[in-house]
């Protein structure tokens, strides 16, 4: 009498499989789950925690609810520098949204001297953090030594006092991100216009449509969602603006740079840990702000990779 054998079902076959590589791949993500756990899950945490207690330097005293928070949205310091922060993302779009289209399009019609010129766009974005800002903090510097007063000099023109003017020094900064930021987001753009069909173009042509033309109906409708996904990581990363105000200014004048983010560090490391916990309460207030934003960027990108 044969007896049969029972084989392990297709179910408990495929169970096996996933298990095993799901545990090589959590292996090889184990790494960066720490750095993440170390550097930013576990701090974000224990920030929001915290928010709600007294802290005496970064020891927690005593839970205090949410007195922090008052004292952080009743300072008056609280609004001026909320709207400071939206004049940072206005500005960012108004100078630096569209210029890294426009040179993708018109890089992408060249035909002489294109990988020369793609060279030469990228060198900021090689140019350290630090050293570019004192670069530009020179060539803004307020007297005649400094580069853009010198080119007024000689057509004959008053120094203009760049960064200490309020009404100039958040688009003065902005000028300077988006010229480091130039490089980086133009090349990604021109991979996507690289990426439209060379088909369309042609068909464009045969019609008699010039390099405008072209850009705007053909160029255009494919860009639509990378353009609507840059705009808004554009938001949330200028929102979070801090070393630039920093270097370059101090905050100043009066005030008239200080972003939400720059505000957090002045709490964290210029109050002598007094306070601390205001800091933490901050960092909240904007967490919450970016959560909004981040939801939004997640739903256009589904919303995205669903139309594709």
């Amino acid at each position: 009498m044969k007896v049969s054998r029972n084989k392990p079902g297709t179910a408990t076959l495929k169970k096996k499989r996933w298990t095993r590589s799901d545990t090589t791949a959590w292996l090889l993500m184990l790494p960066m789950v720490l750095v993440m756990y170390l550097m930013i899950w576990r701090p974000t945490v224990m920030g929001a925690v915290w928010s709600f207690f007294k802290m005496k330097g970064y020891s927690v005293d005593k839970f205090i609810g949410l007195e922090n928070f008052r004292l952080v949205v009743t300072n008056t310091q609280f609004l001026p520098t909320l709207w400071n922060t939206v004049q940072y993302v206005f500005w960012s779009l108004v100078i630096g949204f569209l210029p890294p289209v426009v040179i993708a399009v018109i890089l992408n019609e060249m035909v002489h001297f294109k990988s020369g010129f793609r060279v030469t766009i990228y060198l900021p974005a090689v140019i350290p953090g630090i050293a570019g800002m004192l670069m530009w903090y020179y060539i803004y510097y307020p007297d005649q030594t400094g580069l853009l007063n010198m080119l007024f000099g000689k057509l004959g023109i008053e120094p203009f006092n760049w960064l200490n003017n309020s009404k100039f020094v958040i688009p003065g900064i902005v000028i300077y991100m988006s010229w480091q930021g130039f490089a980086g987001t133009m090349l990604l753009y021109y991979a996507s216009v690289q990426s439209v069909s060379a088909e369309l173009y042609e068909a464009a042509l045969i019609d008699g449509a010039g390099i405008w033309k072209r850009a705007w109906h053909v160029t255009r409708p494919q860009l639509a969602g990378i353009l609507l996904l840059n705009l808004v990581r554009q938001i949330i990363a200028v929102f979070q603006v801090m070393e630039q105000p920093l270097a370059m200014t101090g905050g100043g004048p009066n005030g008239a740079s200080i972003s939400l983010a720059y505000q957090l560090y002045l709490y964290g490391f210029n109050s002598g840990g007094k306070a601390t916990g205001q800091a933490m309460a901050l960092g909240v207030i904007i967490f919450l702000i970016l959560i909004v934003f981040t939801c939004f960027y997640f739903w256009i990108n589904k919303r995205i990779e669903d139309n594709y």
